[in-house]
């Protein structure tokens, strides 16, 4: 339920309260005697969230429901929370600082993942753009149903600065000849407040969300293989068996994931195919045996590219705890090309494949379709939480963004459905 406006202000400084620990709109409070922390507090609120629950029909690298042992954005942002609640537990972040970035860094993803975000980004142009971080911002800050200011503008789910600063992956507004950002102009106010105080010019990430970030590489390095094996798209063998296809791999890889030479790359390359634990996968025909083969890989490379970074970064900055700005996270060199690597074997083999091009352009081709019709049709068409906000907006410009977190907001089949409904009426 959301709070009544009477029952909150804009928040001020408190004696009693660290400024970490503050909200943007400051909340009566309530459940002193279960002793819960500010931070549980926002974990709890991300958790029962419906934007969090949306994400069960989100695509993570294959299409949400085609199978049901494959990822969704749901699963990848619980995988997420866990990895990173470890990781910054070992470091001495607090559990539920990083456990809830790790569960809300992708809300704002929209349907189709990176395909459907790279198609909104192109039909928001002339109202700043559009990026699944910034709009992970937008809903975490004005559009979750949670809390109201005392003036009655929505102040979304209300988390803590150090929560919401720790899910900034990208803490700065779009700059030229930059894709990922994390703020759009007109959530500026709330960016500023939770970045007040940032040292080194503002732009340094804190711990906790570099944490946050690290463990979603490794969680979509590693389980996006783990998926593409037991899908079928993915096969070692060629890897392998020849020289040509991992020197193919490493020039994609250095041109989409990484800093390092193509050569560099396939030194790093062979010696990771060179390992059991992979090299076994290249005859996974499915059965329960290779289930437990694969799951054993994940779980060394997993915990590899965990307990590697944890021991680089306390050798360089001590054994803590560290926690906001108190250090930054140290991700070795080979570390980080073993991950890249993954990722690339991931994009050659699954989201390249040859049969996901129509596939691609029929999901822009909804985005576009719809983004249109809503901009025609609104107040009307749109959902009951946007319509007020399209009516309140007070330029083409505001407008368009509404419509645009209107499409954003929906799950892949909701954006088929709707386009059936809006578009194809009838058919």
């Amino acid at each position: 339920m959301p709070v009544e406006p009477s029952d909150t202000h804009l928040a001020g400084p408190r004696d009693d309260e660290p400024a970490d620990a503050r909200r943007f709109v400051e909340e009566t409070p309530k459940d002193t005697g279960h002793g819960r922390s500010p931070y549980e507090r926002d974990r709890a609120r991300v958790l029962h969230s419906a934007a969090f629950r949306r994400l069960a029909a989100k695509t993570q690298v294959h299409v949400a429901g085609t199978d049901d042992f494959l990822r969704t954005r749901l699963t990848h942002s619980l995988e997420v929370a866990q990895i990173a609640r470890e990781m910054g537990a070992r470091l001495g972040c607090d559990p539920d600082v990083v456990d809830t970035a790790g569960l809300a860094h992708d809300l704002g993803h929209p349907p189709f993942g990176h395909n459907g975000e790279e198609a909104l980004d192109r039909l928001a142009a002339g109202c700043g753009g559009f990026e699944g971080n910034a709009q992970t911002l937008r809903v975490l800050t004005r559009l979750e149903a949670k809390v109201l200011g005392p003036d009655g503008v929505p102040a979304g789910l209300n988390l803590t600065r150090a929560s919401l600063d720790a899910v900034s992956k990208y803490p700065w507004p779009r700059r030229s000849g930059q894709r990922k950002f994390g703020v759009y102009a007109d959530d500026r106010p709330v960016f500023d407040w939770l970045r007040a105080g940032v040292p080194d010019g503002g732009v340094r990430r804190c711990l906790e969300a570099q944490v946050m970030d690290w463990s979603d590489d490794v969680a979509y390095s590693v389980h996006d293989v783990e998926d593409g094996i037991h899908g079928g798209y993915v096969s070692l063998r060629p890897l392998l068996d020849d020289p040509d296809e991992r020197a193919a791999l490493c020039v994609d890889v250095a041109a989409v994931y990484s800093g390092e030479s193509p050569a560099d790359l396939n030194e790093v390359l062979v010696d990771l195919l060179d390992e059991p634990v992979l090299a076994r996968l290249a005859a996974y025909d499915g059965s329960h045996r290779a289930q437990v083969a694969l799951k054993a890989t994940t779980s060394v490379l997993t915990g590899r590219f965990v307990a590697g970074v944890v021991a680089a970064t306390r050798e360089r900055f001590g054994p803590g705890p560290h926690r906001r700005y108190a250090a930054d996270l140290v991700v070795p060199r080979r570390i980080r090309a073993q991950c890249a690597l993954l990722k690339g074997i991931a994009w050659r083999y699954v989201m390249r494949r040859p049969d996901a091009r129509a596939r691609y352009d029929r999901q822009r081709e909804i985005l576009t379709d719809l983004v249109s019709v809503l901009a025609d049709r609104a107040p009307d068409a749109l959902d009951p939480v946007f319509a007020p906000l399209w009516r309140a907006a007070g330029t083409d410009v505001a407008r368009l963004r509404v419509v645009v977190d209107q499409v954003a907001s929906l799950t892949d089949p909701a954006a088929v459905a709707w386009h059936d409904r809006l578009v194809r009426p009838g058919r």
